[in-house]
């Protein structure tokens, strides 16, 4: 029976040459640095001079220090501008307290506007609207309506004002959620649509049913 022969012991060097020689083979070829790999190599160079460039005058680190807390405060400005929020909302409720009656919503509406207070006004406007046509039954009275869902519901049944009514709702949201300032103008254009629409009546739609059994 052949013995076993006992296994060479390696030296350091020697390791250290089969490493390599086995880091050499294609299969290890070098690989490009990755975008991240590019933007930390050159925030770290970046850096490297800016403290150097101080030196004598204002250290560098603390430029440096400066200027990534400025890039920070950026940093967190925009992901609070830019995230969606209360102010990046869409359509507003119309309601968001107890509702009066139209007349008692008009006659405030009234006065925000002749004290320029026109986001108020615009408001105010928007919810007489929306009482008195659930007052005269042309939509369902709702809790939770937003104003573009008050706009879709009542261009149903008033298709002429079908345009108003969607440009009051925008206006409306557009204000609620500071997107837009309020104007004297924008103000206007709710007024001349309430108006508008408490002397429109309803288009009814005749029944197909009804009308295929008189054929």
């Amino acid at each position: 029976m052949k013995p076993m022969s006992m296994p060479l012991e390696v030296s350091r060097d020697e390791g250290r040459r089969r490493a390599i020689e086995e880091l050499s083979d294609p299969l290890y070829g070098e690989h490009e640095p990755s975008l991240l790999d590019r933007f930390f190599a050159w925030l770290d160079e970046w850096l490297g001079r800016l403290v150097s460039a101080g030196d004598g005058v204002v250290p560098g680190w603390v430029w440096a220090a400066g200027l990534l807390s400025l890039i920070a405060i950026a940093v967190v400005v925009l992901v609070v501008y830019l995230r969606p929020s209360r102010n990046r909302r869409s359509d507003a409720l119309v309601h968001e307290g107890t509702a009066l009656s139209a007349s008692d919503h008009r006659a405030a509406a009234e006065r925000h506007e002749a004290a320029g207070e026109f986001a108020e006004a615009i408001a105010e406007r928007l919810r007489a609207i929306s009482v008195d046509l659930e007052e005269r039954t042309i939509i369902v009275p709702r809790a939770g309506r937003t104003a573009t869902e008050l706009a879709t519901e009542a261009a149903l049944v008033l298709p002429g004002e079908a345009e108003g009514l969607l440009e009051g709702a925008r206006i409306f949201n557009d204000v609620a959620y500071g997107d837009r300032v309020a104007t004297a103008e924008a103000a206007r254009t709710l007024r001349e649509l309430d108006v508008r629409l408490a002397s429109t009546r309803p288009t009814i739609t005749e029944d197909p049913v009804a009308r295929e059994g008189r054929r």
